[in-house]
C-alpha cells in the first residue's frame, strides 16, 4: 500500500509518499503563504508522486471530538470547521490543504491524524484549568496538548533503542523546532505536556512567546488599548526567540553567543530557563525519568542545547557524552557512560507515525468517525 502523508504547514505544503515498507518513494514541498495553496500547483505535485492507495492528513486540532484517527467523510469535515475557533492559526491550513486533496483525489480513501490526539487521555489534573465549571464545559476550555504525533513516533523509536518495551518507560520527549512543546509519558501515554488550550502556550518557540503572565495579556488590553489582533499576531510572530534576539534561527543565535553577544546570550539564557524548568515539571508528573529524547530541528541539530540542558539536569542523572552529542546525526544516544538516564537524539518522522494511524484505520473498515 502506498500512502500519501499530507502535512499543512503555516508556509508550505509537505506531500510524502511511503510504501508498505515505511520506505520514502517520493515528496513535494509547495509554497503555501499564510496557509493558502494552489489547486493547480497540488495536483500537478500529487501526479508527479504517482499513485497512491490512502490518504493520511496531519489535522492539528481534534477538539474533544476527535481522539483518535478517524477515516474522513463529510460528516467529519463539518465537525472539523467547528473546531476552527479552537486553532484559528492552524485549522484552516489543515481543512486547506484536505480540500485541495480531495479534489486530486476524490476517490481514495482519506484518514485525519491529530496533533491532539495523544495528549486526548491525559488526567483531569493535568488538563483542568482552575476556572468556572461553566467556562470550561461551555467552550471547551482544557488543556489540550499538540505535537502528538511527533511524541507518539519519539516515544516508541525511543523504546526501540534502548531495548525495552515503551509501557516500561517514563519518558520525556522534547520537541524542540520553529514550535516546541514536552511530554511526559509513562507506559507510552502522555500524562502531562507543556502546551495548552492553544499551541501558544509553554516553551519559549521561534516567534511564539510561550507561557506568559495571562495579567500582562489584560493590561496591554486595559491600559494600551491593544487590539486582540495585533495581540495575537504579535504572541504567535513577533516574539520567542525572535523578540528576544531578533532572529528566530537558533544557529544563528548560538553564533552571536559565541561571538559574544549579550542579546543573543539573554535569548539562550530565556530559552534554557524556560526549557529546564519544563522537564522538571514532566519528570515530576512521571515520578521519575528513564529516557530523555530530543527531536524537531532544534532538538536534533543543535548540539549546545542539548548539552547545557544535561548539564542543568544533572541532579536527575541526566549526562551526555560530548563526543557523541557532538557527532549525533541521526537517530542514536548520546548518554555518558554510566549515566542513569538514557538521553536520545531522534529524528521527527510524523508521517511513520500518520502512516501507521492511517494502516489502523483502514483494517477496520465502516469506523469512519466517533459517535
Amino acid at each position: 500500500m502506498r500512502i500519501l502523508v499530507v502535512n499543512a504547514g503555516s508556509s508550505s505544503l509537505k506531500l510524502r509518499v511511503l510504501d508498505a515498507s515505511d520506505a520514502l518513494v517520493g515528496s513535494a514541498d509547495l509554497p503555501a503563504p499564510r496557509g493558502s495553496t494552489d489547486a493547480a500547483e497540488v495536483a500537478a505535485a500529487i501526479e508527479g508522486l504517482g499513485a497512491v492507495d490512502a490518504v493520511g492528513h496531519r489535522i492539528v486540532h481534534g477538539g474533544t471530538a476527535f481522539s483518535t484517527p478517524v477515516r474522513i467523510d463529510a460528516r467529519v469535515i463539518e465537525r472539523l470547521e467547528a473546531l476552527t475557533d479552537l486553532a484559528p492559526l492552524h485549522q484552516p491550513k489543515s481543512l486547506a490543504a484536505l480540500a485541495a486533496v480531495n479534489a486530486v483525489l476524490p476517490g481514495v480513501p482519506a484518514v485525519g491524524c491529530f496533533d491532539t490526539a495523544f495528549h486526548a487521555g491525559m488526567p483531569a489534573t493535568a488538563t483542568t484549568y482552575a476556572i468556572p465549571p461553566e467556562w470550561r464545559k461551555r467552550w471547551a476550555l482544557r488543556k489540550y496538548g499538540f505535537h502528538g504525533l511527533s511524541h507518539a513516533y519519539a516515544s516508541r523509536r525511543a523504546a526501540e533503542l534502548v531495548g525495552r518495551p515503551v509501557e516500561e518507560l517514563r519518558i520525556v520527549s522534547c520537541h524542540l523546532g520553529a514550535g516546541a512543546s514536552l511530554a511526559a509519558i509513562r507506559d507510552g501515554r502522555s500524562v502531562d505536556t507543556t502546551m495548552g488550550f492553544t499551541p501558544l502556550d509553554g516553551l519559549v518557540m521561534a516567534t511564539r512567546s510561550g507561557s506568559i503572565d495571562p495579567g500582562l495579556v489584560l493590561w496591554l488590553l486595559e491600559h494600551v488599548r491593544t487590539p486582540p489582533a495585533e495581540l495575537a499576531a504579535t504572541l504567535e510572530h513577533r516574539s520567542g526567540l525572535l523578540g528576544l534576539a531578533g532572529t528566530a534561527d537558533m544557529r544563528a543565535i548560538l553564533e552571536s553567543e559565541a561571538a559574544g553577544d549579550e542579546t543573543a546570550a539573554l535569548a539562550i539564557g530565556v530559552y534554557l530557563h524556560r526549557l529546564r524548568a519544563s522537564i522538571a515539571a514532566m519528570v515530576a508528573a512521571l515520578g521519575g525519568l528513564d529516557v530523555l529524547l530530543f527531536t524537531g530541528g532544534v532538538g536534533e541539530n543543535a548540539s549546545p542545547i542539548r548539552e547545557r540542558v544535561a548539564a542543568d539536569l544533572a541532579y536527575l542523572g541526566v549526562a551526555v557524552d560530548s563526543a557523541a552529542n557532538a557527532a549525533a546525526r541521526d537517530d542514536g544516544e548520546v548518554t555518558l557512560a554510566g549515566a542513569p538516564v538514557r538521553t536520545l537524539v531522534i529524528r521527527a518522522r510524523e508521517d511513520l507515525e500518520i502512516v501507521r494511524e492511517v494502516r489502523a484505520v483502514l483494517d477496520r473498515p465502516g469506523i469512519t468517525s466517533p459517535s
